[in-house]
């Protein structure tokens, strides 16, 4: 449940890319009861999700299965959410994949791929709902970066290479499109516990070797970036923009 309530997200068209599983998910669960309107793309059926979201919060997202890296399809969702809630005036690039791999094994359809998932589809998503904030008077767009690449990990070159990309992407989108009102920032959340970290990655002695490196010594769950997201969706900061802010306990703080 939300610690805070942001009276201007009511009512507000809202598109988040991977809403239906890890972070996404609580996202969008979290705009529903802020009382937005939520559409979202994903891969995978999310029915179900869609039928608990109604059923817990009163109201149902709107679904559109589809591949962020087919452009086509991701910019129609856009348009067909847009035409069910009203011009898109709040997008979440949140949908990412953060897959290990080997610099000497990488093959360049996988880092074309990787780049696809990562950053390419976030262009292409603030390209499509940038003109309908214009019409509106204004917007936020919030990416989601990543720690890592700050704090220099190994073993996803490719992935780190993107979420740079993400930071530098926002900056410019928000140099060029501030005289329209439309702010662009990014989060770059730490290790969020999600079901799909604690199968691949989470192991004990790597939870506490990362909390180690955290000013605060509390795991982080989806719910600790939900808020900030707001924070950033919502007028309350609406002379920010160009920011990548880092909600991870404090690691980067310690590894700087």
């Amino acid at each position: 449940m939300s610690n805070a309530t942001f009276h201007d997200l009511k009512d507000k068209s809202v598109f988040i890319t991977g809403g239906g599983s890890g972070i996404g998910a609580a996202l969008t669960e979290g705009f529903l009861r802020q009382g937005a309107k939520v559409g979202f793309i994903g891969k995978s059926d999310a029915t179900e999700f869609c039928d608990r979201m109604e059923k817990e919060t009163g109201t149902r997202p709107l679904f559109v299965q589809g591949d962020i890296t087919d452009t086509p399809v991701l910019q129609q969702a856009i348009r067909t959410v847009s035409e069910a809630h009203g011009p898109v005036t709040v997008l979440i690039n949140n949908a990412a994949n953060d897959q290990r791999h080997q610099t000497l094994e990488v093959t360049e359809e996988f880092w074309d791929w990787s780049q696809a998932v990562n950053l390419r589809a976030y262009f292409f998503a603030c390209q499509a709902v940038i003109p309908e904030m214009q019409k509106a008077g204004g917007g936020s767009i919030v990416n989601f970066s990543s720690t890592s690449y700050m704090m220099g990990n190994g073993g996803y070159p490719a992935y780190t290479a993107a979420n740079g990309g993400i930071t530098a992407m926002t900056r410019s989108l928000a140099r060029d499109f501030g005289p329209d009102r439309i702010r662009v920032n990014a989060i770059a959340p730490g290790w969020v516990l999600t079901e799909r970290q604690l199968e691949k990655w989470a192991t004990k002695e790597a939870l506490a070797a990362h909390l180690d490196r955290q000013c605060l010594k509390d795991h982080m769950e989806p719910q600790d970036v939900v808020e900030a997201v707001q924070f950033l969706s919502s007028d309350t900061s609406r002379m920010m923009t160009g920011q990548c802010i880092a909600v991870d306990g404090g690691v980067v703080t310690v590894a700087a």
